[in-house]
């Protein structure tokens, strides 16, 4: 929905409430008209209903509105003596249109003095439950967000089963999208498995200020642009068609920003013609082949075990040959340091693979490019060689309507030889190379679809680990993500505040008692 649209539909909320509610207000003391004007009738209401005049805030902002207005709807009810659990149940099912049979057939009496106050401890524990919801939904959405690392892309930076706290105000909240939708899930409900939202109404793309933009090498969740993976396909085999906010979250390294020239030689990237140098933290891996004197005595498993090397990164052996798909350079390092490795040989694919974007070039995972980071604001030349390039920009991530006549292309029905872009893009790779399904297979991720930064892990999670203890990872627990130098665990430090609260506790306890 436009802006145009979405005003029209504000207005129509306006009207169904005004008509359902205008006779309440009046019994309230107040004018019938007040029911009418918007925002001032959530002011009034909530006069009306004895609630902080803040709650009409909570009206306006996505995802939490949908928690508030079945319990300003409850609330009206109650203050006109409509007291019942059938009431309130006729309340909520009819979305609010039970207060149309009471505004117009019932003679109800309003009751302004009545007390806010639970009578029940059911009903006590539901508003203490509610109130923690809306708070936990709005801290979720426009402040901090748990994610997990589901995939083996950014391994040795961040590990599969590392639990994460992904900041939303550093690159600037995004408004949700998607305006019903269950709180606190991403595009599926547990347990039930279906989808948590509905396609319809959509807000348009919002994003409040950040104090920081996207740098290269910071590592970014967004929403994966093509949003492919296997388990979110219909019945008949094709993709999901999800709204931005729901596609699947994905978590890479930013590469290349808005108006940069990348390219990618032998596996290295190369911004504006000068290799990208990563952070010390990052782990960048890339294939390798070890070749060993067969008749040296090597002890590899205790090796493997010491490298942290895992199936999972594939070894693959060949007589006197080893390949690893992933080995960062320390362990390429202590690799060439053992007694009867004869060589260490980084793999370079050559080969071309027209999975690679824009499927169209001659290229493949270690060498790619230069192509152009599109920036807000710039324009490009479009002819039928770069159309390959920004078409799902132009059409999927811009909505504009693209036809090709013959040679000659046009956007909007307008012949054209050239594109302005509406937002800013950016490139995202992991640093697992040749394991990584990045920007190189579908192309540059638009501004509307970053999420966040993740900035803390909580907890990592070794699901091969034997026992309790062996899998959780202690030295990665309350470490940061960014930052200069190797990660620091503050886990100690956590205990001793955590020690701290629980000791001023008890004494701040023992001394009210004492004063009793």
């Amino acid at each position: 929905m436009n802006i145009y649209q979405w005003f029209i539909f504000f207005l129509g909320i306006q009207v169904i409430h005004y008509l359902g509610t205008w006779k309440l207000y009046e019994k309230a003391g107040r004018k019938g008209w007040e029911a009418g004007i918007p925002i001032y009738n959530s002011i009034v209401l909530m006069k009306i209903i004895n609630r902080p005049t803040w709650w009409t805030v909570l009206l306006f902002i996505p995802i939490i509105n949908l928690i508030m207005f079945p319990v300003v709807w409850v609330e009206t009810l109650r203050s006109f003596g409509r007291k019942s659990s059938l009431d309130t149940l006729l309340g909520i099912v009819t979305c609010g249109l039970y207060l149309y049979y009471i505004n117009y057939t019932q003679e109800v009496q309003y009751h302004p003095e009545r007390s806010t106050t639970a009578a029940t401890r059911t009903g006590d524990t539901v508003s203490s439950l509610l109130f923690a919801i809306i708070v936990a939904t709005f801290v979720h959405t426009y402040f901090i967000q748990p994610f997990t690392i589901p995939t083996a892309s950014l391994e040795k930076s961040l590990l599969i089963g590392d639990f994460l706290f992904v900041s939303k105000m550093n690159y600037g909240a995004r408004v949700p999208m998607t305006t019903v939708a269950a709180p606190m899930v991403h595009d599926t409900l547990p347990v039930v498995h279906t989808k948590s939202y509905l396609k319809w109404p959509q807000l348009p793309y919002f994003r409040f200020p950040g104090f920081e933009k996207i740098k290269k090498n910071d590592i970014v969740v967004f929403n994966w642009p093509v949003d492919t993976v296997e388990k979110f396909f219909d019945t008949s085999g094709r993709k999901a068609d999800k709204p931005v906010d729901k596609k699947s979250n994905y978590v890479k390294r930013c590469v290349g920003t808005p108006g940069d020239k990348l390219a990618i030689k032998d596996g290295i990237v190369f911004i504006n013609d000068k290799e990208l140098i990563f952070p010390e933290r990052a782990k960048p891996q890339y294939s390798y082949k070890v070749a060993i004197d067969p008749n040296a005595p090597i002890d590899f498993d205790s090796l493997i075990k010491e490298l942290d090397i895992t199936d999972r990164f594939g070894i693959n052996n060949l007589r006197d040959t080893i390949y690893f798909s992933a080995l960062p350079a320390s362990s390429v390092a202590r690799f060439k340091s053992v007694h009867g490795i004869k060589s260490v040989t980084r793999i370079i694919h050559k080969e071309v693979d027209k999975t690679i974007f824009p499927h169209t070039q001659n290229w493949n995972v270690d060498n790619f490019g230069p192509i152009y980071i599109p920036e807000e604001g710039k324009s490009v030349a479009i002819t039928m060689e770069s159309l390959p390039f920004y078409s799902r920009i132009i059409t999927e991530y811009e909505h504009n309507k693209l036809e090709l006549k013959g040679s000659d292309i046009y956007i909007n029905g307008a012949k054209t030889k050239s594109y302005t872009f509406k937002q800013n893009y950016y490139w995202m790779m992991g640093d697992n190379r040749h394991n990584s399904e990045d920007s190189r297979y579908w192309g540059y991720v638009p501004e509307d679809h970053i999420v966040g930064k993740p900035i803390f892990i909580w907890m990592s999670w070794n699901s091969n680990g034997v026992g309790i203890m062996n899998k959780i990872r202690w030295n990665r627990l309350f470490t940061t993500v960014s930052g200069e130098g190797q990660p620091q665990s503050y886990f100690k430090f956590f205990l001793i505040l955590l020690g701290a609260y629980f000791v001023g506790e008890y004494f701040w306890k023992k001394r009210k008692a004492d004063q009793k």
